[in-house]
């Protein structure tokens, strides 16, 4: 039996966007350790800018090279704004939560930004959902509720910014789908662009002198990983579809236990253990749900839940 070039090619891609999206989630674990290792001895501003500059650096070539016009004619611009408050907002406080928490704890609230948006998605998308996946998104929250350990802890500081940071993350998300005209590239640009401003607004107030060139090169790899861990990302969704490669989000969640143990010794609690397996549980649910709904309005008129 015969297999034509094209169906190999084809099959290659398939194959190709598993392993660049297990690879992006490596790489956005790596630059989350890194993260929680900087902002242990430098400020938070000025981890935020030196990091974004870098990304920037990579960004204007890209943006050159895709037309200026897509900086200076974009859809929406108050979504936009909105977007990049969003944005800024969601890398401040990651970056302030894993000063205090644990690698996993932190990346644990940020995998329930899924769960946030399907649950807003009624009231800011005007999408239906109905009871299974209200159901899912009841298992998150509890889940989210097991990890934050219900005791005064859960009114700690850094596990206030987590929450607020998942939540700003979501919308984030949430924003993107208005936004789907804009090139990734412009997005980025923008988002990168937001956290540099802020970065600059307050990196004079807690900046630390540099102290080798070893610092200075994490800092900058800081953002040019994140950026390379975006691109695989991209890529990946690109050649394979979101059913393939989307579930495997979750793998990073496995790299922030392992890289938080590696390198902080970090040991998993239980309670987070429970928790996440909830997040992701109810996160892979919506999410087949949702690919499962999509197949099904392709033939029959939209159905709730």
């Amino acid at each position: 039996m015969s297999v034509s070039i094209s169906d190999t090619s084809r099959g290659s891609l398939m194959t190709a966007g598993p392993l660049l999206m297990l690879l992006g989630m490596v790489m956005f674990a790596l630059n989350d350790a890194m993260g929680k290792w900087l902002v242990s001895s430098y400020g938070l501003g000025q981890v935020v800018l030196l990091r974004s500059l870098a990304a920037l650096v990579i960004l204007v070539p890209m943006v050159w090279h895709s037309g200026l016009q897509n900086l200076r004619t974009v859809e929406r611009p108050w979504m936009q704004l909105a977007r990049v408050v969003f944005s800024t907002a969601e890398v401040f406080c990651f970056y302030y939560a894993v000063a205090y928490l644990p690698l996993a704890d932190v990346m644990t609230y940020w995998l329930a930004a899924p769960i946030y948006v399907a649950a807003s998605s009624p009231f800011l998308l005007g999408e239906k959902v109905g009871w299974r996946r209200w159901t899912a998104i009841a298992v998150g929250f509890v889940g989210v509720i097991i990890t934050l350990e219900p005791s005064s802890a859960m009114f700690t500081m850094p596990a206030i910014i987590s929450i607020v940071g998942s939540a700003a993350f979501a919308f984030m998300l949430t924003s993107g789908r208005f936004l789907r005209g804009t090139p990734d590239s412009t997005l980025v640009f923008f988002q990168a662009g937001g956290a540099a401003i802020a970065g600059l607004a307050f990196a004079p107030t807690d900046w630390a002198p540099i102290a080798s060139s070893a610092d200075l090169l994490l800092l900058g790899l800081l953002g040019i990983v994140a950026m390379a861990a975006h691109m695989l990302v991209n890529r990946a969704l690109k050649v394979s579809d979101a059913a393939t490669v989307a579930p495997l989000q979750y793998t990073l969640l496995l790299w922030a236990v392992v890289f938080g143990w590696l390198f902080f010794g970090d040991v998993p609690r239980l309670t987070m253990m429970v928790g996440a397996g909830l997040i992701v549980a109810s996160g892979l649910f919506i999410f087949i749900r949702e690919q499962t709904l999509k197949k099904r309005d392709r033939v029959l008129p939209a159905v709730p839940e």
